[in-house]
């Protein structure tokens, strides 16, 4: 039975609000009776000129389903409401009464058994979610006990365990305080002390023996010596250190307590003391020896035997006391 019917308006179809295919249909559409409304409505879409993609492109729904509705292949389609929606839809684009199509939809096609299938190009698993859970949880789990098991290498590597020995109890005869009043034995000697170390002696610098009488070795506090005066000849008052042969070029002597410090080349120390009032120390025969003094007038300069006067500077090489 036809569904709308009418004579041809002299002005087209009727334009409905957002028909797309208004345009394409000169005439008003009569679905034919014959067969199921699957097959009308593609009597009406060819006797129009339309295609399955103008269908398809105007209400939004693959070209596929299109095709099925039209062979009423149920199969082919989603759940029975997208089907009514796309038929729907279908019947608005065609420009006839979707209300009407779809009542003749539920009329002629098959009862269906209730169940919902899912739309069209969605895969529906109901699993996935909770695969998708457990997975990370796996992996969350995984790194937690990797990075506990890398900190306790890397405490044990930088604290490794030290392996004390048990104690023994200490026995009930040895433990137990004795009764009655305690005995104080006789003092102990004073232990040696052991926290000083010898004093060093370089070896060849040991002092020499004082060539005068009276010299005193021992390097106790002595006066300071009075001044020779320039030209006069050296004359031992307390021990001599460095070379041992009495006809050295150069020898030095404290007037006044001062430091001595004899360097070789490069800074080496060959010679460090703090002479007394009267100590002397003469020089050997290398080179590249430089004296270093902490008070220059306190110490007298003697080169063949002879007073040349006071040194003049902190540091002053060999070779220029030896100078004429």
């Amino acid at each position: 039975m036809p569904l709308d019917t009418g004579d041809i308006d002299d002005g087209g179809a009727a334009q409905a609000a957002g028909d797309e295919l208004v345009a394409l249909r000169p005439v008003r559409v009569v679905l034919s009776a014959d067969g199921n409304v699957g097959a009308a409505l593609r009597q009406a879409r060819e006797a129009l000129g339309l295609a399955e993609d103008d269908i398809a492109q105007a209400t939004r729904v693959r070209a596929p389903y299109i095709a099925a509705i039209e062979a009423f292949d149920f199969d082919a389609l989603p759940a029975r409401p997208f089907v009514v929606g796309y038929v729907r839809a279908y019947a608005k684009a065609l420009g006839v009464d979707s209300e009407a199509v779809v009542a003749r939809l539920h009329a002629e096609a098959p009862k269906v058994d209730g169940k919902l299938r899912s739309p069209g190009g969605v895969r529906h698993d109901a699993f996935a979610a909770v695969r998708l859970l457990l997975v990370i949880g796996a992996g969350l789990a995984a790194a937690v006990v990797a990075w506990n098991l890398w900190r306790r290498m890397d405490h044990a590597a930088a604290h490794p365990v030290a392996v004390v020995a048990p104690v023994t109890p200490a026995s009930p005869s040895r433990a137990a305080a004795p009764f009655g009043p305690a005995s104080i034995g006789a003092p102990l000697p004073t232990p040696p002390e052991a926290t000083t170390p010898p004093v060093y002696v370089t070896p060849g610098l040991a002092p020499l023996a004082a060539a005068s009488a009276g010299a005193d070795a021992s390097g106790a506090h002595r006066a300071d010596v009075p001044d020779p005066g320039v030209g006069a000849p050296f004359v031992a008052a307390g021990p001599i250190y460095g070379a041992p042969a009495p006809g050295a070029g150069v020898v030095l002597q404290a007037r006044k307590s001062t430091t001595l410090v004899i360097r070789g080349p490069g800074g080496a120390v060959y010679f460090a003391r703090l002479l007394s009032p009267g100590e002397a120390w003469r020089a050997p025969a290398a080179s590249g020896l430089t004296v270093d003094v902490g008070n220059p007038q306190s110490v007298e300069i003697y080169v063949g035997g002879v007073s040349k006067g006071r040194l003049g500077r902190v540091q002053t090489p060999i070779t220029d006391l030896l100078a004429p």
